[in-house]
């Protein structure tokens, strides 16, 4: 379809854009599409990293196939076996029957119960090597980035890394390629969307992967979704060592659940006041209409998180309990907090949001504000002293 992509004179990009797709792992949403991003090596001996999703995959085969020119292939190497990217894995089969599957001992697994057992698996792990002729692949074993059994393939001989889904994003490639030939400020939210959603639970293991891969020269980033980085890969690594850390910008995500208005109002007041206070990134948030991809990802970028509540049923009011399960799931760290809410014949929300903060370990910034029913206009000085303790937190300027 766009014909040959080189990466070098002898790795190519042979993956495919999906904008058919309304939800990745039938949980996000995609409104930008998404790639599946495939590599092939056409050495003396020739190696496919990775395929891509079947459903995105009409012409996956015959791709390989043009690229191979009349080579047969060698190699299948599988960074990761989540089905968007083993998709074509039983086309390889049919088509290559004598090809080598390449894993470690986790892949192998994995691959036996979507696959079958196979005699040419081949079992790779640290410090073992695959000759084609001019490159030299070698393997960086990356468990929890994000599954249990996911690694890195390394081209010792050009310095290219072959990622996974490390370093990866969500959106189609729009013509654009490679990091040279885009506007990254159009992928940049969908890459920290994808990282918060997809990676974040595991930043743990990302700094290990990192600390394996210190002193490794790296000319050029393949990862499995998203663009290329061969210019400047050092722009990913460091936005990814950064989420990873837990670091964030200096703003305010104030996300609000309201059933009549009450709360939502509150949550206006005090964004009003913080921002009269100096602050300038602060995104509102209705938890029932945005979905909850777009919260995590705005709670991972800032580093003040508000969180107000009507009770409901004696409880939080359930999309923001939702919420709440979902950033303990991912484990986020190195917060600020604050915390609001209404009830009106009986509390919960405030309760259980002070709990939450509580079990995550989030400092709350200032004492939680609750109101009965609609507060009057001099009733107000409890959301005065949340927004300036959280401007004072996030604006080291703002006396």
């Amino acid at each position: 379809m766009f014909g040959k992509i080189k990466i070098s004179d002898k790795i190519f990009w042979t993956g495919v854009n999906d904008r058919r797709k309304a939800l990745f792992e039938n949980i996000w949403p995609l409104p930008e599409g998404v790639c599946y991003n495939s590599y092939i090596i056409v050495d003396e001996k020739t190696a496919l990293i990775d395929t891509v999703d079947f459903s995105a995959g009409r012409s996956f085969l015959d791709t390989v196939e043009k690229h191979l020119e009349g080579k047969t292939l060698d190699y299948l190497i599988i960074n990761h076996m989540e089905l968007d990217h083993t998709g074509e894995v039983s086309g390889l089969l049919k088509k290559y029957p004598e090809i080598k599957i390449v894993g470690n001992i986790n892949t192998r697994r994995i691959f036996e119960s979507y696959f079958g057992a196979t005699s040419n698996f081949l079992d790779v792990g640290k410090g073992e090597t695959i000759d084609l002729g001019y490159h030299r692949l070698g393997f960086v074993m990356t468990p929890w980035v994000h599954w249990p059994e996911t690694m890195m393939t390394y081209d010792r001989t050009e310095k290219v890394l072959f990622s996974g889904d490390a370093f990866g994003t969500f959106g189609a490639l729009n013509g654009g390629i490679f990091d040279d030939e885009i506007d990254f400020n159009f992928y940049e939210g969908e890459a920290l969307r994808y990282y918060s959603n997809i990676v974040g639970k595991y930043s743990g293991m990302v700094q290990k992967a990192f600390a394996k891969l210190a002193g490794v020269e790296i000319k050029c980033i393949c990862p499995t979704h998203g663009p290329v980085w061969r210019d400047n890969p050092k722009t990913i690594i460091d936005l990814y060592d950064r989420w990873s850390r837990y670091e964030a910008d200096e703003g305010v995500v104030i996300v609000f659940a309201s059933m009549y208005g009450n709360t939502e109002n509150i949550a206006d007041y005090i964004a009003r006041k913080i921002a009269e206070a100096g602050v300038k990134n602060i995104r509102i948030h209705d938890v029932s209409k945005t979905h909850i991809s777009y919260l995590i990802r705005d709670i991972w970028k800032y580093r003040g998180i508000i969180l107000g509540s009507c009770s409901y049923n004696a409880e939080m009011f359930p999309a923001m309990e939702h919420l709440c399960r979902e950033i303990t799931h991912a484990g986020l760290k190195n917060r600020k907090s604050g915390i609001f809410g209404t009830f009106s014949w009986n509390g919960g929300g405030v309760k259980n949001l002070r709990k939450f903060a509580e079990d995550i370990k989030w400092e709350q910034v200032a004492e939680a504000v609750e109101f009965k029913g609609i507060p009057a206009d001099g009733d107000y000085s409890k959301c005065d002293a949340l927004a300036a303790a959280m401007a004072r937190e996030i604006n080291s300027k703002i006396p």
